[in-house]
């Protein structure tokens, strides 16, 4: 789609580039969104894939992905054998129901900040501990677990002219057992549920849903729950009006699907345990 009130797009090559945030200033990744619909008030854009970022690197503290890394250049990741949760990360890429053109523009860093309770980058990065490193306008930088970034549909905790520059998966996390559920209303329609849950090598289980609720909600347990447990825990975890509503399900079917999945993903890694 034309946006037909940009009169400006600034090609920054370094951070020191970067232009004073001012009203009506966006920031261009992918653009996968931003293009799909008018745009009103917007009258700059500002991209980031001119800063050229490396798309991913492994570390010592984890993995690291750039705001700017594709959906297929994710996809493509190979991890060590170590990281038993790697699987998952093609999960979740697979999740985003789109063509290879959204494949090769949409970034992880958009998914994330453009915050729809389907986003898969979200799941991924709340199951797997992910913390975002943010850049302060001020040419500060600060950091925020993925969890409490997004705080609902299209709604996150940055502040006017901040740029989510990385997501770190930490190694630990990498190495959990991971069982992945996804629901919709049709084939290769929009994710209507979708749950993560996860094992520690120190028996430590974790449930993570998106999706089915207007953030992202992470239940930690000490161990693997028992069908019963896991039930109480999500109801406490998720009031009545945490559950989204939209043309992609109702609350009501949201919540009743959303437990028979984490059902199957608490068995999944219960047999594994056994």
């Amino acid at each position: 789609m034309d946006l037909t009130s940009i009169t400006e797009v600034v090609v920054p090559r370094a951070r020191a580039a970067l232009p004073a945030w001012r009203p009506g200033d966006a920031w261009l990744a992918g653009g996968t969104w931003l293009y799909s619909e008018p745009q009103d008030g917007i009258g700059r854009l500002i991209d980031l894939p001119s800063l050229g970022w490396e798309p991913h690197a492994l570390a010592p503290e984890g993995l690291r992905i750039a705001a700017t890394c594709t959906i297929a250049a994710l996809d493509r990741l190979d991890l060590p054998a170590a990281f038993a949760a790697a699987p998952l990360i093609g999960r979740c890429c697979r999740a985003l129901l789109g063509s290879f053109k959204v494949w090769n523009a949409a970034t992880v860093g958009g998914n994330l900040c453009l915050a729809l309770p389907a986003g898969p980058m979200i799941a991924l990065a709340v199951a797997l501990d992910g913390t975002g490193l943010i850049w302060t306008p001020a040419g500060g930088e600060r950091r925020l677990p993925v969890r409490d970034l997004v705080r609902g549909p299209q709604a996150t905790a940055l502040a006017p002219g901040e740029i989510l520059r990385e997501i770190v998966l930490p190694a630990a996390a990498l190495r959990r057992r991971t069982a992945f559920r996804r629901l919709s209303l049709s084939p290769n329609g929009r994710s209507g549920a979708l749950v993560i849950a996860t094992l520690d090598p120190s028996g430590a289980f974790a449930l993570t849903v998106t999706a089915a609720t207007r953030r992202p909600v992470r239940i930690d347990l000490r161990g693997v729950p028992g069908a019963d447990e896991l039930a109480a825990a999500l109801a406490a975890a998720i009031p009545d009006g945490l559950w989204y509503d939209d043309v992609h399900g109702a609350p009501d079917w949201r919540r009743h699907v959303t437990g028979l999945i984490a059902e199957e993903a608490r068995a999944e890694i219960a047999g594994g345990v056994a």
